[in-house]
């Protein structure tokens, strides 16, 4: 598990504002498993989706995705897997391939955390934030995701990284504004998802 406890430039949890942040949220409870849903629910409702309210700067870092209260799905995971990893549990991120207008092309990656947990281990956790026709949560043993794959071409990817995939932060840093984001989201093939570590589920 140490990989999923694991410091990084994009995953920066010794900040101390995270650090901070995660002190708090865990002082309210009592085991793992309600601090792991406390960080999650905190990221999902106090941060932010880019998107959804039109906010900038476009964040990568974790501390700074806690600094400007706002993320894309991709960023808001990094700032979950920081929280979790301050908080000693292991956490680590998963991607869909997904509709960007839920019809067809064009497709865009769609990012979001897995943490350990004792009593069944990897469990699945969208951030991205709720609204209408979204409604993730924290229900373990059920998964409870913010979207469902519907087309032959989106993907319900099954690995848990131990970090982002360096497409999408590279995408995340090179855009200044969440209109320029929305025009470049990253995607990947299905065919190439293998290169990446992405496994999809045995049909």
């Amino acid at each position: 598990m140490e990989e999923f406890l694991g410091a990084s430039e994009v995953i920066n949890w010794q900040h101390p504002k995270i650090l901070e942040r995660a002190k708090q949220i865990a002082s309210r409870h009592g085991t793992l498993t309600t601090i792991a849903k406390a960080c999650f629910e905190w990221v999902r409702d106090e941060i932010c989706h880019s998107c959804d309210y039109q906010m900038n700067p476009v964040t990568w870092r974790a501390s700074d995705v806690l600094q400007y209260k706002t993320g894309y799905c991709f960023a808001k995971s990094h700032l979950v897997a920081a929280l979790l990893r301050a908080n000693q549990i292991p956490a680590g991120f998963c991607y869909q391939r997904l509709s960007i207008d839920d019809q067809s092309a064009p497709y865009s990656l769609h990012g979001f955390n897995a943490v350990y947990l004792a009593e069944m281990g990897w469990y699945r956790i969208d951030a991205r934030g709720n609204k209408e026709g979204v409604n993730a949560q924290f229900t373990p043993p059920v998964e409870q995701l913010a979207f469902k794959v519907q087309f032959s071409e989106e993907a319900d990817f099954q690995a848990v990284l131990a970090e982002p995939l360096q497409i999408v932060v590279e995408a995340l840093q090179a855009q200044r504004t969440w209109n320029d984001m929305l025009s470049n989201l990253p995607d990947i093939s299905l065919e190439s998802a293998k290169s990446y570590g992405l496994v999809l589920p045995a049909i």
